[in-house]
């Protein structure tokens, strides 16, 4: 096994599997000091939910409760899909993505790299891969989930990277993230799989470094409702 570039050239993980090769999900290089506490908005100017690139000095406080159960409904200008949050196996991570969802982070976010046959990955508010919410957190995985189709899983930049970014799978090439588990299965679809399957089918062109994963056309996350059973 060996590490190369995904889509920057530095900075990225990614998978090799032999036939097939799927390059694993993967932001750029993000902030290594993530910190406990509420998290404060840095000194930028703070920005409007149309435009989430509000950036954080510190990780969320944990203010889920990992006994109760989460739901995310995610709009999309394709449509929409539920998501069961997996509080109890990866509470760090659903209690991030609760926090972020929450405070408007994702509203307007695109879906900036989509391999039908492998996965839809989003959560970056640069829309290029190289962006996150200004901090990082750890690992939560081996937590008794799979890579399937309909997992919702952090991607990230290498061990306890963790930051906004996630991908969805949307094809059977997801299975063989099995071979290397290293991100975070926080969540499944349990609603609007032809959303999914609608957004992974979207033309794809190739990227600065020759991957066909970049969409033709924007699609975007417009809203995130979190509700708590």
């Amino acid at each position: 096994m060996k590490r190369l570039p995904i889509a920057l050239l530095l900075g990225f993980a990614l998978l090799v599997t032999g036939c097939g090769t799927k390059t694993a999900p993967a932001p750029d290089q993000q902030q290594n000091n993530a910190a406990s506490g509420q998290p404060a908005p840095s000194d930028k100017k703070e920005e409007t939910a149309k435009k989430p690139s509000k950036q954080y000095d510190k990780a969320p406080e944990m203010k889920i409760d990992p006994n109760k159960n989460y739901e995310a409904v995610v709009e999309t200008n394709k449509g929409s899909f539920t998501i069961q949050l997996f509080a109890k196996d990866a509470p760090k991570t659903v209690n991030n993505f609760v926090f972020l969802a929450n405070y408007h982070f994702y509203d307007g976010v695109t879906f900036h790299r989509i391999i039908q046959s492998f996965m839809i990955q989003t959560g970056d508010p640069k829309g290029d891969g190289t962006g996150g919410p200004g901090y990082s957190f750890e690992d939560e995985l081996m937590n008794g989930h799979s890579y399937d189709k309909g997992v919702v899983a952090m991607a990230n930049a290498g061990p306890n990277t963790n930051g906004s970014q996630f991908f969805i799978g949307s094809g059977d090439d997801v299975k063989n993230l099995e071979a290397r588990p290293d991100y975070t299965i926080f969540g499944k679809i349990t609603a609007g799989m032809d959303t999914i399957d609608k957004i992974a089918a979207t033309p794809v062109k190739a990227n600065a470094f020759g991957e066909y994963s970049m969409p033709t056309e924007t699609i975007t996350i417009q809203k995130i409702t979190v509700t708590e059973k």
